[in-house]
């Protein structure tokens, strides 16, 4: 597992682009904007893609389904179940802290 983006959902795509004035990396529409952070990647999410109401990591990992059950029994909470999105499996889990996060898996 590694970070892979620091997730932000936004209301409208576009304005947030200009807003965080990063290099975009990869955009699909309206959906996602993956920004040029200089060492990692700011992702910014459109309403279609709202997978979190608020800023998540989003960890890269092999399998989501086998992260999955390994951060459970360490006391992880699934909060949406694996799901196949436009470009990749996701989930999102929340940590014994509450906190929450996503992991992913390309497609």
């Amino acid at each position: 597992m590694k970070l892979g983006n620091v997730l932000i959902p936004v209301a409208n795509l576009d304005e947030a682009i200009a807003f965080y004035g990063l290099p975009v990396k990869f955009r699909d529409g309206d959906r996602f904007a993956a920004l040029d952070g200089g060492g990692f990647t700011v992702a910014l999410a459109g309403p279609a893609e709202h997978v979190t109401a608020s800023v998540a990591p989003s960890y890269k990992v092999d399998d989501v389904a086998d992260a999955v059950r390994e951060l459970t029994a360490r006391g992880g909470e699934v909060v949406r179940e694996p799901e196949k999105g436009p470009h990749e499996i996701r989930a999102v889990l929340r940590d014994p802290s509450g906190n929450v996060f996503v992991l992913y898996q390309p497609l």
